[in-house]
């Protein structure tokens, strides 16, 4: 079984990131072969600084190998050094339907807050579908988000197959992500760098440890039992401690007689453990100048060699060969 992960370079990875995306990915190559990829040319549609896509690209490629993502078990590559991907999205532009893309609600959402309607972001699902296409993916994990992005791929690919032939393109199935537990903001909005309310993963101890204690609550008095519901420090410290300790927290907020600044550090602490073996690994990628650039290089060259496999046979098939 092949599966195939983008990640959108976007600044420091945080919590939201991780468990909504990160984790489950790197969970995925101990099922089967994993291809995954650093989603750059996506990226410019709401990136236009050149030093900060550089810098989100390296960012996102040590957090990942720092999280666990293992080069010997998987393919990891930069999504713009597989060019033969603009030439499959080409391809697949000439048989997708105006309707499809019109109806995709991704394209609507951003323009409604603020983002520019450009061709890029219009035509964002069909780059999508050969990102996906062009490894011969069996499944893609999708969030609720993303599920129709990959109708849309899957859309692509059966109209391909009934012009040109059964086989030109392999049909991926789905896996839809099982939604994790709740990652609220510092606020308790959704967490998001829109929001300003994150917390990065990997920082300085000092700088991070002001962040959990800046987590807003409410004035319950420190003798008063504290509302379980909605509490952004027990729904953070449910993903990151163990049951026991958990649930320790828990009867705490029940019973009263302990403050928020009390349990913020107890969230603290189960924070900063919980990524520790992250932040060793972090450093032992950071200690070798060249490893990221030789992990990105082979993997291109691993996928470089699948995609043109590929995008040989739909050209063949499409008369271009």
């Amino acid at each position: 079984m092949r599966s195939l992960t983008g990640l959108q370079p976007s600044g420091k990875l945080h919590l939201g990131n991780y468990f909504g995306a990160m984790r489950p990915a790197v969970e995925l190559q101990e099922e089967g072969e994993g291809f995954y990829f650093i989603a750059d040319y996506h990226a410019m549609t709401s990136t236009h600084d050149p030093e900060e896509l550089r810098r989100n690209v390296r960012e996102l490629a040590v957090d990942f190998l720092a999280c666990g993502l293992d080069p010997k078990k998987s393919v990891f590559w930069r999504q713009s050094d597989v060019p033969e991907v603009n030439e499959l999205t080409w391809i697949l532009s000439t048989v997708c339907p105006m309707g499809l893309l019109e109806r995709c609600h991704s394209y609507k959402d951003k323009i409604a807050r603020g983002a520019a309607a450009t061709h890029a972001l219009f035509a964002y699902p069909v780059l999508m579908a050969a990102d996906i296409l062009l490894y011969d993916s069996d499944v893609v994990p999708v969030g609720d988000d993303q599920k129709q992005h990959l109708e849309v791929t899957r859309d692509l690919a059966i109209k391909m197959n009934e012009r040109y032939g059964e086989g030109t393109l392999k049909l991926p199935e789905p896996r839809i992500r099982e939604a994790v537990a709740k990652v609220p903001g510092l606020d308790g909005q959704k967490m998001s760098k829109t929001y300003n309310n994150a917390l990065p993963i990997f920082g300085d101890e000092k700088a991070l440890r002001k962040l959990v204690m800046r987590i807003v609550t409410d004035s319950t008095p420190v003798e008063a039992p504290k509302p379980v519901e909605g509490s952004v420090i027990l729904d953070l410290h449910r993903l990151l401690a163990n049951p026991e300790k958990h649930a320790a927290m828990e009867a705490g907020f029940r019973a009263g007689g302990i403050g928020y600044g009390e349990f913020k550090k107890w969230l603290w602490e189960a924070y900063w453990e919980y990524f520790a073996p992250m932040r060793e690994r972090r450093a032992e990628v950071l200690a070798d100048p060249g490893y990221v650039d030789r992990v990105l290089e082979a993997g291109a060259a691993r996928a470089r060699e699948e995609a043109s496999g590929v995008l040989k046979r739909v050209r063949k098939a499409v008369g271009l060969a």
